[in-house]
């Protein structure tokens, strides 16, 4: 995860000139889940519907 989180930052830092000036972009944590036996349909339309409240 801290590669991603690394290689993301660098990238949106050389889109984002101004993302310079802060001293990091995330936080050293991250989260990982389970949904057991669902689609992946229903569960981008659980997370779509969690963005829209």
């Amino acid at each position: 995860m801290q590669r991603v989180k690394g290689r993301a930052s660098s990238y949106l830092r050389k889109e984002f000139p101004e993302l310079l000036k802060l001293p990091t972009l995330w936080t050293p944590s991250y989260f990982v889940g389970s949904v057991g036996n669902l689609s992946t349909e229903t569960v981008s339309k659980y997370i779509e519907e969690q963005r829209n409240k």
